[in-house]
């Protein structure tokens, strides 16, 4: 069955704690419906730092992601109702859905 990963870029962080615990909650609902599609599941990202062609070095991530999830469903249309679904959207946050190619070596 093949796997998608959904990247999550951009998104607003709750203005309170209260708000929050709401979207913690929200998360943990959406995660429970997955089931065991979720392989990997919730995956935030901090203290980025990118490294140029050149060797340079800077803070931050260019494209704004701040995390991904990893699940496993028979199609690119079921990963992106999974998608859909998914409360980082409510929050400003944008989504990429992308079938993950397993490399074998």
């Amino acid at each position: 069955m093949p796997k998608y990963v959904m990247t999550y870029l951009g998104g607003n962080p709750p203005a309170t704690p209260e708000e929050g615990q709401k979207h913690f909650a929200e998360y943990q609902t959406w995660l429970k419906e997955l089931g065991s599609k979720a392989v990997s599941p919730a995956n935030p990202m901090k203290g980025t730092i990118c490294v140029a062609p050149d060797g340079s070095i800077s803070e931050g991530s260019q494209i704004g992601m701040s995390g991904y999830t990893i699940i496993e469903v028979d199609t690119m249309e079921e990963a992106l109702q999974a998608a859909k679904a998914c409360p980082f959207l409510g929050i400003g946050g944008t989504m990429e859905v992308s079938e993950l190619i397993e490399m074998k070596f």
